[in-house]
């Protein structure tokens, strides 16, 4: 009996380990690459001192840092705020029920040998052809978080990602340039789709309302965006709400792929 109670004990001690890390670690993607992944590893940190402090029986800081922690989870609340929404839709999406989308969730139990199903060649491609002639091209990457409400916006469609196809949606006279071409998996899901605005006043004045959409969705979502300057020519990619930096095409097809599968 006394066996069978301390094999049930590891059982379910090894299990919370399981849990805690699969938490931390989608808390730590929704965090990456923004300036909250100074806040969590410091939490962290705390955290883990906090802990500590209970182990070897220091109560007074024990009781100040556990005191602190309470009283901070308001504050953390607010600070988290946007990566919270993030992570309840990731939750609430309709796409987790689904099998292969819930399987895609757990994608960091694949080996590094993993490949990217979206032909992300042919859409840099067709970014590098639209920035030569300054036409303007707003494209978005679905990755975990369903896009439903976003793509119901615009017109359906259901097209296998091609350079010359995205070319022709963004084409000035086309009746389809106007709004976001939607990509899920390796499809052009919809298009003229109509998204989120952002209100952050730290996008520089010569950012339009295409960059600011941009940054919107991939705010409150998991999407990744390209933006293409009708004006300059120059080619954006903003994730997690942030405009990310890159020194060539090569790169930049490197990162997309690389946060793909991230």
């Amino acid at each position: 009996m006394d066996f069978l109670n301390f094999l049930e004990f590891k059982i379910t001690d090894i299990l919370d380990i399981i849990l805690v890390a699969i938490l931390l670690y989608y808390i730590y993607k929704l965090v990456r690459g923004s300036v909250a992944i100074n806040i969590f590893l410091g939490i962290v940190i705390v955290w883990g001192f906090w802990k500590l402090t209970e182990l070897l029986g220091m109560e007074m800081i024990s009781s100040l840092v556990g005191a602190f922690m309470q009283v901070g989870l308001i504050a953390l609340i607010i600070v988290f705020q946007q990566e919270i929404r993030k992570f309840l839709l990731m939750v609430g999406s309709t796409n987790f029920a689904n099998k292969r989308n819930f399987i895609k969730h757990f994608k960091f139990l694949r080996q590094d040998g993993a490949t990217v199903s979206m032909d992300v060649d042919s859409i840099i491609e067709a970014c590098k052809k639209m920035s030569s002639t300054k036409t303007g091209a707003l494209i978005v990457l679905e990755r975990n978080n369903s896009l439903d409400f976003i793509k119901s916006s615009g017109d359906k469609m259901h097209c296998e990602v091609n350079t010359p196809i995205l070319e022709s949606i963004f084409y000035k006279n086309s009746t389809l340039h106007d709004g976001a071409a939607i990509i899920e998996n390796n499809y052009i899901v919809a298009t003229r789709a109509i998204l989120p605005v952002s209100n952050e006043r730290n996008i520089p004045l010569r950012f339009g309302l295409r960059h600011r959409a941009a940054v919107g969705v991939s705010e409150k979502t998991d999407a990744l965006a390209l933006v293409v300057s009708e004006e300059t020519g120059n080619i954006s990619y903003i994730r997690n709400g942030k405009f990310v930096d890159f020194g060539n095409m090569d790169e930049l097809t490197a990162i997309i792929k690389e946060d793909l599968i991230a």
